[in-house]
């Protein structure tokens, strides 16, 4: 299964609750920590709600 990395670049303290939880759920906790999921339409579509505080590393 293909996978992809997720990197948190931005704090979530001015994100909107829902965007907190989105983070939370790909199981980011630090701003420069990277966890790899698998590369799926559920993943793709919780790193675009917060590709402002995310960024996908290659």
């Amino acid at each position: 299964m293909a996978t992809i990395k997720v990197k948190l670049v931005k704090s979530t303290i001015g994100a909107l609750p829902k965007h907190k939880l989105t983070v939370e759920a790909l199981g980011l906790k630090k701003i420069g920590q990277v966890v790899e999921k698998q590369d799926n339409a559920q993943m793709r579509g919780m790193v675009n709600k917060v590709n402002h505080l995310v960024k996908i590393v290659e």
